[in-house]
């Protein structure tokens, strides 16, 4: 169940949703919403309202040595019931 959530993504747009009550994790590729709901709701305590994801496809990023290719990776966000909170990202 744990292996679903890889890592939450702390970033200045999504500091701005936390207050709204939307946190934003990568998933693991293979995971479905009910999978990633369940395991937010079991790991962190609280009640989830909504799951929604997207797909971020690959691109290319050059470096020294040439041109690599970044592989695709799965985004979750997630919204909470009224009233429940993450404390992981407070004070971030």
């Amino acid at each position: 169940m744990y292996y679903v959530i890889k890592k939450p993504l702390i970033t200045e747009k999504n500091s701005a949703l936390n207050e709204a009550g939307i946190y934003v994790f990568e998933v693991d590729t293979e995971a479905n919403k009910t999978e990633i709901k369940t395991a937010i709701e079991k790991f962190f305590r609280v009640k989830v309202a909504s799951v929604r994801t997207s797909i971020c496809r690959n691109r290319s990023r050059r470096n020294r040595t040439g041109e690599g290719r970044v592989t695709y990776w799965k985004k979750a966000m997630v919204k909470l019931a009224p009233g429940e909170k993450i404390t992981l990202f407070e004070g971030a």
